[in-house]
């Protein structure tokens, strides 16, 4: 009595915002499915060609009552992706985790700079790719990816706003519960997540996950600890995504704990 169902909702990003969190905790509701890897279909031209058969045979079983979700952060800053999600399914429901833009811009560094330590290639100082000639190098990949007002433009001309549901990544790692449960009413889904599915992982400093008679955290790779930002450069980015904060504040009606 199961079929591969196209998704129903997908997490759309953003980048080094929560989104295997979020997916792995929404996992626990009974009335959702997740695809285990991230498929990267509506932002890779290669992928897209294979056709919408390729996409859905990558999702999981489900029941009828049940919602396929899917997560690839690259979505949310890919200028394609919004045309082509639209294209497929033009009410479907998205979920942006979001955090404050410096600390994604460091935890976005701090991913590749492991990448690469792990792959023994040279690595670089935060600083020293962040300020180029003393002044903000706005063209790095990780500080463009947290205009989130200039990716969230995209979307808006594709899908109304009740559409989106905004997640709070800074709020799902310290308390996630309250999240969740305007994740399943967003979604209309009876409450079924709850606060005895969490337990706080003093070594970790996250909440980790118990369903199922399981418990899991999340991969070590999550969490990793970030480096130590030189203050000068913390103000100076503050004061870069201050404009672009307000601006994305405006367009969805709602106000973040940001710098």
């Amino acid at each position: 009595g199961t079929s591969r169902q196209i998704p129903q909702t997908i997490i759309i990003g953003v980048r080094k915002g929560g989104t295997r969190a979020l997916l792995e905790m929404l996992d626990i509701h009974p009335n959702i499915v997740v695809a285990a890897t991230e498929v990267h279909f509506f932002d890779w031209d290669e992928n897209y060609v294979k056709g919408i058969d390729w996409y859905r045979s990558l999702m999981p079983f489900s029941y009828g009552n049940q919602i396929t979700i899917e997560k690839t952060p690259g979505y949310f800053t890919s200028p394609q992706a919004p045309e082509r999600i639209h294209d497929m399914n033009s009410s479907i429901k998205l979920l942006l985790i979001l955090r404050d833009p410096t600390e994604r811009v460091i935890s976005d560094y701090t991913q590749v700079y492991y990448n690469r330590v792990e792959s023994h290639k040279p690595v670089q100082h935060f600083e020293d790719i962040v300020i180029k000639n003393g002044a903000l190098n706005t063209k790095y990949k990780a500080i463009q990816r947290s205009l989130y007002d200039v990716h969230m433009e995209k979307w808006l001309k594709h899908f109304s706003l009740d559409q989106i549901h905004i997640v709070d990544g800074n709020t799902l790692i310290k308390d996630p519960l309250p999240e969740l449960q305007k994740v399943e009413r967003f979604l209309k889904l009876p409450s079924r997540i709850m606060s005895s599915n969490f337990y706080f992982n003093q070594t970790k400093g996250f909440y980790c996950i118990r369903s199922d008679g399981r418990e899991r955290c999340l991969h070590e790779s999550k969490g990793r600890p970030h480096p130590v930002v030189n203050n000068t450069v913390l103000e100076q980015l503050y004061s870069y995504f201050r404009e672009h904060n307000a601006r994305f504040y405006r367009m969805v009606n709602h106000s973040f704990d940001w710098h």
